[in-house]
């Protein structure tokens, strides 16, 4: 099964700057089968546990996101880039693969015990979901697991979040 979402992946060579392999998954979102596939891969993962809500990071983690907590019947909040999000906020900062970026989340997202997934396309480096799991639990929400479609392992993103279960669908 997932041999088939790895293989729809398409490599685009340096995007979004010289030197970066992207991993474009819009193959994936068109082909209904194996949209479905990807967000059952993660969804599936949390059906038995008490999830209060999933959380999405900007952009491209807002579609699996969006699904994946469709399927759970919870919420879904936002990670934003700074500047986004239109109500109060708490902001922190991190560096990416190709510069660095600060997120933030509305400061009544998150209730202090919520059990939270976070989602997100793609694992490289780990600055962004080190981000989004600090401003989780600056709220008081617990994280369950970050979850993504795509993990570059060669990367090592996962020593970012050595705190944090971490659970990818497909890795390179």
């Amino acid at each position: 099964m997932h041999e088939q979402l790895k293989s729809a992946v398409r490599d685009v060579p340096d995007f979004p700057i010289k030197g970066i392999l992207y991993k474009d998954i819009t193959p994936i979102l068109q082909d209904g089968k194996l949209f479905h596939r990807a967000v059952d891969a993660i969804a599936d993962r949390h059906k038995d546990k008490k999830i209060d809500a999933v959380v999405g990071i900007d952009a491209r983690g807002f579609i699996l996101a969006g699904a994946v907590a469709y399927k759970l019947g919870v919420g879904m909040i936002p990670i934003r880039k700074k500047g986004k999000l239109p109500w109060k906020t708490i902001v922190t900062s991190y560096t990416l693969e190709y510069g660095s970026e600060t997120s933030e989340i509305h400061v009544d997202a998150i209730k202090k015990g919520d059990n939270i997934i976070i989602v997100d396309d793609l694992l490289a480096t780990g600055g962004t979901a080190m981000a989004a799991c600090q401003l989780v639990r600056q709220l008081g929400g617990k994280v369950v697991e970050v979850d993504f479609l795509i993990e570059l392992s060669f990367l090592r993103g996962r020593d970012q979040l050595k705190d944090c279960s971490v659970f990818s669908v497909i890795a390179y």
